[in-house]
């Protein structure tokens, strides 16, 4: 039974195209599935699944996922991670779970672009959702993500009434009509690295790059894990950013735009 997979350009360049033939015909995907997203059922059957190929420095871990949570790609983790969980799925083989159970709650950052509605004009905006929890290196205390970001000079946002401040020294990477990177300052005051960088660079609406163009301002929001989600409608979209600001779960910034 064929299944309905994706698997991403950079994910079958590491597993090799005999085995990702094989994934897409059905004969080495499990039917059913923990997404290693958002942690619940699914089914390469019965809906659109990415493939998420967890890498180390010696091990890799293939891992499924809601297309709706995030696109099949490769995740950089530490080899103690990776490890870890090798251990703990071999020893929870008893048909009990997918074969994500014992994967690190290793966050990748979600990015969603679409226009917001603020004091009457169309804002080009990007939001941001980690898929898992963020927490400080080497802390327990849960989830941090937006702690950070205050630290770094995001604002918390009550509502989407005005527009947040410019953050300096952060941008957004627009190239050819695609999206790249959202860039924050360097170390030390050196070049500005990537905070956010696109798997795959992409692709945002006509609408979109020309209300950036016209302004060249990003406005830029973010919340924790199962905040916002990915939703069909900008109409929508706006129903969860008010509803996450309302409660006390969202921060923003506006950065220049870097790029056409």
């Amino acid at each position: 039974m064929s299944r309905m997979l994706d698997v991403s350009d950079d994910v079958r360049a590491e597993i090799g195209d005999v085995e990702a033939d094989r994934l897409l015909a059905g004969e080495n995907t499990p039917g059913s599935y923990d997404c290693t997203s958002c942690r619940t059922p699914g089914d390469s059957g019965q809906e659109a699944t990415s493939t998420v190929l967890f890498v180390g420095e010696e091990t890799a871990v293939l891992a499924f996922a809601h297309a709706t949570c995030i696109p099949s790609q490769v995740v950089p983790v530490s080899e103690e991670q990776l490890q870890g969980a090798v251990r703990s799925i071999t020893a929870s083989q008893d048909g009990s779970g997918g074969a994500t159970d014992g994967l690190p709650e290793q966050a990748v950052l979600g990015v969603t672009s679409g226009l917001v509605l603020i004091d009457g004009e169309l804002r080009p905006a990007l939001v941001v959702e980690p898929t898992a929890a963020v927490a400080r290196p080497g802390s327990q205390d849960g989830d941090e993500f937006l702690p950070l970001l205050i630290e770094q000079g995001f604002q918390p946002v009550a509502d989407l009434k005005s527009v947040p401040a410019v953050l300096p020294g952060w941008s957004v990477l627009l190239a050819a009509g695609q999206l790249h990177a959202v860039l924050q300052p360097g170390p030390n005051g050196s070049s500005p690295v990537a905070w956010w960088q696109a798997h795959r660079p992409l692709q945002v609406t006509d609408g979109w790059r020309a209300a950036a163009n016209k302004s060249q301002k990003i406005l830029v929001l973010a919340a924790p894990v199962g905040s916002i989600g990915r939703q069909p409608r900008e109409d929508v979209l706006r129903g969860a950013l008010d509803k996450a600001a309302a409660n006390g779960l969202l921060v923003a910034a506006t950065m220049p735009l870097a790029g056409t």
